[in-house]
């Protein structure tokens, strides 16, 4: 007799491994022909090395696959993780691609420069992956206050993860990190947890190994796969606690990116 456990580990199980096949497959894909040429997705680390992109690309189609095709989720789960993954390794990768010379960083550079009509690629980033956060919390709360919060947490998980790829396998193992205790939930929320670690399983040894990066498409993309499984397993306490926590995380890092722009 199959019980409702075994089906939730099954889900788990199919989401890591599927997102880690997924990955790797359209991260070889990348490396043979990469959109509109190798330069375009190359660029220079913190240590100065030449690194590719690819990453990014492979981990956002490797998450959306496997969280959309992972049995026992609901419709609503699945729309939501492909809109939220989609939205946000997207709009990351056009950030990768337009915004690699704009030297501003922060929200409030960002905005300002809305205020005089220029539309940044990081403005792109922060309304593209909030209202995207916003329909997908939509599509799994019912009731207004919980949709508001669920968009917060999804957009905010999103930033946090982007926050944290500075250096090699940094992102990445922090995705493997957060999402660990996902694994021990039953329901949506664990698949949901399951396909960005697997993904991020999958490319972080090249990684780490300075040989690609994440970038604002990865980061972006497995930190609201994360975000939404957090979503699912939260009520409105859970919910609330989560977004006052990334609110605070994200003005601190506005703060410290603005302060390490200045030197």
């Amino acid at each position: 007799m199959v019980t409702a456990g075994d089906n939730g580990v099954r889900g788990r199980i199919t989401a890591l491994l599927g997102a880690a096949a997924a990955t790797r497959a359209a991260y070889q894909v990348l490396r043979k022909r990469p959109p509109g040429g190798a330069a375009r997705w190359e660029r220079k680390n913190y240590a100065g090395r030449t690194v590719h992109l690819h990453a990014g690309l492979a981990t956002t189609a490797g998450t959306a696959l496997a969280a959309a095709t992972t049995p026992g989720l609901p419709a609503r789960a699945r729309a939501a993780s492909a809109l939220a993954v989609l939205a946000a390794g997207g709009c990351g990768a056009y950030d990768d691609a337009v915004g690699a010379d704009d030297s501003r960083r922060g929200f409030r550079a960002h905005l300002s420069a809305l205020r005089q009509r220029e539309v940044t690629s990081g403005a792109v980033k922060l309304f593209g992956i909030g209202a995207a956060g916003l329909v997908a919390g939509a599509l799994v709360k019912e009731r207004p206050a919980d949709r508001l919060l669920a968009g917060v947490v999804i957009a905010g998980s999103a930033h946090l993860v982007n926050l944290l790829d500075v250096r090699p396998g940094r992102a990445a193992g922090a995705v493997l990190a957060l999402g660990a205790p996902g694994l021990l939930r039953n329901g949506p929320s664990g698949a949901l947890a399951a396909a960005p670690m697997g993904a991020a399983a999958a490319v972080v040894a090249e990684d780490v190994g300075e040989r690609t990066m994440l970038g604002d498409a990865g980061a972006h993309a497995l930190g609201a796969a994360l975000g939404l499984a957090v979503v699912t397993a939260n009520g409105r306490g859970g919910l609330a606690a989560h977004a006052a926590g990334l609110i605070a995380a994200a003005a601190v890092g506005d703060r410290v990116t603005r302060a390490a722009a200045a030197l």
